[in-house]
């Protein structure tokens, strides 16, 4: 019988990073309202609104 291989790249190797931030409990909340409203994970709503805040984005000077 042959053996069915399962391969796995190490955690981290896809291009993200983990990092770790402080954010407003009230903040928190309405995040995990668009979660559940989307059905999607927190993490994926925080990356959406950061790809899109990093868009918006000036830096006066």
């Amino acid at each position: 019988m042959e053996k069915d291989i399962i391969r796995l790249s190490k955690r981290g190797d896809d291009g993200y990073k983990v990092i770790s931030a402080r954010i407003k409990e009230s903040t928190l909340k309405r995040i995990d309202e668009a979660a559940g409203k989307t059905n999607r994970s927190r993490n994926e709503i925080i990356n959406i609104m950061l790809d899109h805040g990093v868009d918006i984005l000036e830096i006066e000077e």
